[in-house]
């Protein structure tokens, strides 16, 4: 029953985490990887490595430790510039995730860019990430949070989208490129070329894309893009930004102390060149050089694989569910539009039940809001569970998970 897009089997081999029991004698059935990805040893190994060989602090010091370190830091760099295809290596900074990457540029492009009357456009189906900080922008500004909404199938109303443009008052346009809760993957490039005909910047949230599709910042030719290390096999507490090195040699640092200065008097300062004047103080090293080996496991396997496995897995998973008397399932039935991502709900049953039901059987998913209240909203519900997909995931797993949700059903008498 296994796909054969991808060799799952050692794949599994190499994540320890999937080999543990659950309440005593449960394999673990880890369906939660929208939040976080598991690691593979590959990963924790090159942590390791770090702290046993050659830790130090890098940019600063000429002894051996800290030109080791500063190279395996700047190699990241490198090996993330060629994964999501950017030209300029100095365009990408590294934060702390996704979501600070966001905040960077409400603060730092924003704060200079946003005036009062102006508009901010963003989406029904946002994280809470890519809404708080526009929201704090435009309150401070006297600006003004408009939305693209969602259509019945999950999929954004981009007839919106052209009459907020058509005013000329946009200035950012910032969207998720797939839902973390719907699993919609945005039409991308032709929301960018709209904003662009008008003249308009575009940030593109990758948190939930860069780790399962190809994705080419050169062809979509956004103006800022955002994602996270944790999310594609690597370590919490490390992020990329992506911007265009014009925009960002005209935007304010973000935070100021160690190694994003040129020159420090008392009474003035100078920047240091990109990337380092956006990556104050001492960085995540041990955790940067933990996303090469993840950039490098993702690579060997390939990202066409990796998101066929998922089509291939995600439809079985659709079909295997929907048969599920009581089920109500969220987003497009059109497999080719969504990610590995389902939400859903079980007749009445309150999605915290459901997890804490299935969690006895072994399976982790996600039970609430998923940082998405303003979509909870349009779907009109407190919350749903959601069970989401990688690269270690198998069939026989979806048909665990179904067992579980069959037992819940007759438990509530459903």
């Amino acid at each position: 029953m296994q796909t054969s897009v991808i060799n799952i089997e050692n794949i599994r081999n190499d994540f320890p985490i999937l080999k543990r029991k659950v309440h005593k004698d449960k394999p673990l059935v880890y369906f939660d990887n929208a939040a976080t990805s598991q690691k593979p040893i590959q990963v924790i190994d090159s942590i390791s490595n770090y702290y046993l060989n050659y830790n130090s602090n890098i940019h600063r010091a000429v002894h051996e430790l800290a030109e080791e370190s500063t190279v395996a830091y700047e190699l990241t760099r490198d090996k993330v510039a060629k994964f999501i295809n950017v030209k300029n290596r100095e365009e990408l900074i590294f934060v702390r995730g996704t979501t600070e990457a966001i905040n960077l540029v409400a603060y730092s492009w924003g704060r200079q860019n946003v005036q009062k009357d102006d508009i901010v456009v963003t989406t029904e189906y946002e994280h809470h990430s890519n809404i708080v900080p526009w929201q704090l922008l435009t309150k401070e500004k006297g600006a003004k949070l408009e939305y693209i909404g969602v259509d019945d199938n999950g999929e954004l109303k981009l007839d919106q989208l052209d009459a907020y443009l058509d005013t000329g008052k946009v200035k950012i346009v910032t969207f998720s490129q797939m839902s973390n809760v719907l699993g919609t993957i945005s039409k991308t490039e032709e929301i960018i070329k709209k904003c662009h005909q008008k003249g308009v910047r575009v940030l593109v949230d990758g948190a939930q894309s860069v780790p399962h599709l190809k994705v080419d910042i050169q062809k979509l030719d956004c103006d800022f893009f955002a994602f996270s290390a944790h999310k594609m096999l690597g370590p919490t507490g490390v992020g990329v930004l992506w911007a265009k090195k014009e925009l960002l040699e005209n935007m304010a640092p973000f935070n100021a102390g160690g190694d994003m200065i040129r020159e420090v008097h008392k009474y003035e300062t100078t920047w240091n060149d990109l990337p380092y004047k956006f990556e104050a103080g001492t960085p995540n090293i041990a955790d940067v050089i933990g996303f090469s080996a993840a950039l490098d496991y993702l690579d060997k396997i390939g990202m066409d694989k990796v998101r066929e496995h998922e089509i291939e897995l995600t439809k079985y998973a659709l079909d295997k569910i929907s048969a599920v008397k009581g089920i109500v399932l969220y987003g497009t039935p059109d497999i080719t539009k969504r990610g590995g991502v389902i939400s859903f709900n079980l007749g009445d049953i309150h999605p915290h039940d459901l997890a804490t039901i299935i969690d006895e059987d072994g399976i982790a998913i996600r039970s609430g809001h998923h940082c998405a209240q303003v979509l909870m909203e349009r779907l009109d519900v407190s919350a749903t569970s959601r069970a989401s997909f990688y690269i270690y995931n198998t069939k026989e797993e979806v048909d665990v998970f179904i067992r579980s949700l069959n037992r819940a059903r007759e438990l509530f008498r459903i």
